[in-house]
């Protein structure tokens, strides 16, 4: 019995703590890592921004949040590096597809455009077409699965 409070007291903890570590806070597109800044202003310039905000998670890794009225939503990394761009609605800008990846798509899947690529941390990227399929490419542009 003492060994299943101590499991259940040291579970509890953990979840609180961990909830305690989470903290989201708004901030300003000046407020954005300059790479960030740049990149709104290059690939969303039209766009109104309907909030920004820092999250910072419970390893202390900071990422930044930008959404947009129209829907659009970019993620950024601590640099501002972009690691996401989901455009939901509408085609994700051309020019943030790496060239590569823009190619194959095009060969594949004429008329078909990215919604949503996501560029993990070990340089894979993941992009959603608006044919519904989910392609992951290495991190030099080579297809290396196709899910549905």
């Amino acid at each position: 019995m003492k060994r299943m409070m101590t499991l259940l007291a040291a579970a509890l903890l953990a979840g609180t703590t961990a909830a305690c570590a989470d903290s989201d806070r708004a901030v300003t597109l000046e407020q954005l890592p300059q790479r960030a800044q740049l990149f709104i202003r290059h690939h969303f310039a039209g766009e109104q921004v309907a909030f920004a905000k820092r999250e910072r998670d419970f390893l202390e890794k900071t990422r930044y949040e930008v959404v947009f009225t129209g829907g659009a939503k970019v993620e950024f990394r601590r640099n501002g590096d972009w690691s996401e761009v989901d455009c939901r609605y509408a085609a994700v800008p051309e020019a943030i597809l790496p060239e590569a990846i823009r190619r194959k798509i095009a060969e594949l899947y004429p008329g078909v455009a990215a919604l949503r690529i996501d560029r993990e941390d070990h340089g894979e990227y993941e992009v959603r077409l608006t044919n519904g399929l989910e392609l992951t490419f290495d991190r030099r542009g080579g297809l290396i699965g196709i899910d549905d």
